[in-house]
């Protein structure tokens, strides 16, 4: 059975898979799957139709947009920030607000066993690979290879990490550990 805090707000329509965690004054929208055996943390918005896999850890404070996929064993940092539209406006050009229907969703999808560093930002559009590292802070703009290592603003790698998060010189030597 899962455990959802008091102060959580949970709408209709949601999965929440066994001995997942919620907590506080997290909001989990409408049709949003969240797998067995995840942590989410305090303050954290799932979006509406949002996708999260198992053993998921998502830390405080992380807003995971609409058209964000989460697969299994991903780690995100405090702070995390995805984004889902490549052209954010507030209205439109002849200054009328924009409705749902005056934007297009960019998906992002992170792989089994990522890693997203504290106050990362992943751009919309993109997809990090299987058991890749994103460096607290980094601004990741482009995808990110499997087992990659990638710091900076834009992210660019400089090496690559096993699954136990051990740096290595090559992702072939990265892929032979797992």
């Amino acid at each position: 059975m899962a455990f959802i805090h008091p102060s959580a707000e949970v709408e209709a329509d949601v999965s929440i898979g066994e001995d997942s965690k919620i907590w506080h004054l997290c909001h989990i929208r409408r049709g949003a799957h969240i797998g067995s055996e995840c942590v989410i943390g305090r303050g954290v918005f799932v979006d509406a139709g949002v996708q999260i896999g198992n053993r998921v850890k998502i830390q405080n404070y992380v807003s995971v947009f609409h058209g964000v996929t989460i697969e299994d064993g991903v780690f995100v940092g405090p702070h995390v920030c995805f984004t889902n539209d490549m052209f954010p406006r507030a209205v439109n050009a002849d200054m009328s607000l924009k409705a749902a229907d005056d934007w297009v969703l960019s998906e992002t999808r992170i792989n089994a066993g990522a890693a997203l560093g504290a106050n990362s930002t992943i751009v919309c559009g993109i997809t990090i690979g299987r058991w890749a590292m994103v460096g607290s802070g980094s601004v990741v703009t482009k995808d990110v290879p499997d087992y990659a290592l990638v710091v900076g603003n834009p992210a660019h790698i400089i090496g690559y990490v096993t699954p136990a998060g051990k740096r290595v010189a090559t992702q072939e030597e990265a892929a032979a550990s797992s």
